[in-house]
């Protein structure tokens, strides 16, 4: 009996490696494809619902974002929106919400000003509202009591534009897509954790617990065990892994939409909004919080050596630590997101946050959401000491392929897939049917 080897193995099946089996059943003329999940389904850890913010980002709200940046995500985030279009149950993947960026007082609303005539020419439906207008959309934001809150407020908002996006459900419709294809060989192997992975004369043996999955040509979408399996092959020593948690917290429905906040350029971390939940009907959901937490996913205790692993403790290690903890603004926040976890005391500490989007939020009203939030595995860049935001790709050039994907890379799912394919197929010698391509993704 010949052994099999696949044409192409994917690790991870979150959204960003589903994404990828999508586009090369569908786009390439690649024959055996393989996915490879540690769990018993796909989407199980970052791409749950439960574990990521529901956004789909589109650089609009997001005041973190240079006009550049907010152009390629909105760019992404349009494939997204492009594909659901083809899909029966795109209503239960997909939500359209108002979606706005709040200021709160003068500095801020000046700042939104500006941002407003620097951004209103690629995002042509922004708007720019005054506090009237706000109280309209979303009177929890403006009324307190019957009067409007004091303090200048001012909003750029996007109010009829698919807004929240159910990952898990993206990246099943992804699978269900890739196995319509009768002409393809498509190979799911769940429950199977990627132990290590050999490469011998341009082949790639995938270590499993109980099975060995060959393959000649290795994509890995695994957050930060794929910077685990790139340094158990050699690749990528000269990074560490900084996993940030992100807790969440619940109140009755008091938004209509997503309310974002004005992002301190100071703190490389997600600025808190607030969001009707896609999965826990009659909630919003407010946060996150951004805890530094030594494992690479949230609820599983036996990460924590696998972190220790990637964290590859030194000097270059400590000087970034030493970089963060200096600046007063991020060494008080992350005290503060420690003392969000303690029981007791974080609803109150998370409630006074939260009043600048809500600001007659009361106590009564907030509950910590026990079982939500994720981990973003953020790359240290030990050569050059610093943090680094945003995704990350390891390409030695092999066959083999590491992604790293913080927020947006959900958003971003397509378009980076949409990368590996190529790489793939270069590598493979096969064809991409550009024209496609085009009409269903690009259009």
């Amino acid at each position: 009996m010949t052994e099999q080897v696949h044409d192409v193995a994917i690790i991870g099946g979150g959204v960003c490696g589903t994404a990828l089996l999508y586009l090369l059943s569908e786009y390439t003329d690649i024959q055996n494809i393989a996915l490879v999940e540690k769990y018993g389904q796909v989407a199980s850890v970052n791409s749950h619902g439960r574990n990521n913010s529901q956004t789909l980002h589109c650089g609009d709200i997001e005041t973190n974002y240079t006009l550049e940046k907010a152009a390629k995500v909105k760019a992404a985030a349009e494939m997204v929106v492009n594909y659901t279009e083809t899909l029966d149950q795109r209503d239960d993947i997909i939500f359209k919400y108002p979606k706005m960026v709040l200021g709160v007082g003068e500095k801020e609303c000046q700042q939104l000003r500006e941002r407003f005539e620097q951004f209103k020419t690629v995002f042509t439906s922004m708007q720019l509202l005054e506090k009237e207008q706000i109280a309209e959309i979303e009177p929890s934001v403006i009324m307190v009591g019957g009067k409007m809150r004091p303090e200048p407020c001012v909003a750029l908002a996007v109010l009829d534009e698919h807004a929240a996006v159910d990952y898990n459900r993206l990246a099943q419709s992804f699978v269900e897509q890739a196995e319509k294809r009768t002409d393809k060989a498509i190979q799911l192997h769940l429950n199977s954790h990627v132990e290590n992975i050999v490469e011998k004369d341009g082949l790639f043996s995938i270590v499993t617990q109980n099975q060995v999955i060959k393959a000649r040509s290795v994509v890995v979408s695994a957050g930060g065990h794929s910077l685990l399996l790139a340094q158990q092959m050699g690749y990528g020593l000269e990074y560490s892994c900084l996993p940030v948690a992100g807790s969440f917290y619940f109140t009755p429905p008091i938004l209509n939409g997503k309310v974002y906040t004005v992002q301190n350029d100071k703190l490389p971390f997600a600025a808190v909004h607030g969001d009707p939940d896609v999965l826990v009907e009659g909630k919003t959901r407010f946060g996150p919080t951004a805890l530094l937490l030594p494992m690479l996913e949230r609820y599983n205790s036996k990460t924590f050596v696998e972190f220790l692993r990637v964290l590859k403790l030194d000097s270059r290690v400590f000087r970034v630590f030493w970089d963060l903890f200096k600046v007063s603004d991020i060494r008080n926040y992350i005290f503060k997101n420690f003392l969000f976890e303690v029981p007791g005391l974080r609803r109150w500490l998370f409630m006074r946050d939260a009043r600048k989007i809500v600001p007659g939020l009361k106590l009564d009203d907030v509950s910590f959401a026990k079982g939500f939030g994720g981990v973003r595995p953020q790359l240290i860049d030990k050569k050059a000491a610093k943090l680094m935001l945003g995704e990350a790709k390891i390409n030695p050039g092999t066959g083999i392929v590491f992604n790293m994907t913080p927020s947006p890379g959900a958003t971003s799912c397509l378009e980076n897939a949409e990368l590996d394919m190529r790489l793939v197929a270069g590598r493979l010698g096969a064809n991409i049917d550009e024209t496609r391509l085009k009409q269903t993704l690009h259009k």
